[in-house]
């Protein structure tokens, strides 16, 4: 299993951005998939859970934080997941992360993928 995030970056607040992660290594068209972010001063290995989708990609479910400003999507042609982050705040900022679970579920606590990327920096600030 391979996740390779991309689109990364540091924007103003209220600013949109779109995070890309390109998979291989296994059957994406039956994978659950999400992001998760780690954000500064968060320690331990857990992560906070963003967003998920489901293995068809018509099921997409978000964390409260994020509800109404993330879209999370599977691109099968390219087998690539991605997320878009609309009206950025400073509380955004963090390390994010592609993940591959064998489930679909949501996380209100800490999330422990079973696969995830090396993650990009989302950074927003003034």
């Amino acid at each position: 299993v391979q996740l390779v995030e991309s689109g990364g970056t540091l924007v103003e607040p209220g600013g949109s951005l779109t995070l890309t992660c390109a998979t291989s290594g296994f059957d994406f068209s039956w994978a659950f998939m999400a992001w998760a972010r780690r954000p500064p001063g968060k320690g331990g290995e857990g992560l906070e859970w963003v967003a998920g989708i489901n293995a068809a990609g018509v099921t997409d479910v978000y964390a409260d934080s994020v509800q109404g400003r993330a879209t999370i999507s599977k691109d099968f042609a390219k087998n690539e997941l991605r997320l878009q982050l609309n009206n950025l705040r400073p509380e955004d900022t963090g390390m994010y992360y592609c993940t591959k679970d064998s489930f679909f579920a949501t996380y209100t606590t800490d999330y422990y993928p079973e696969y995830r990327g090396q993650g990009t920096q989302v950074t927003v600030v003034s």
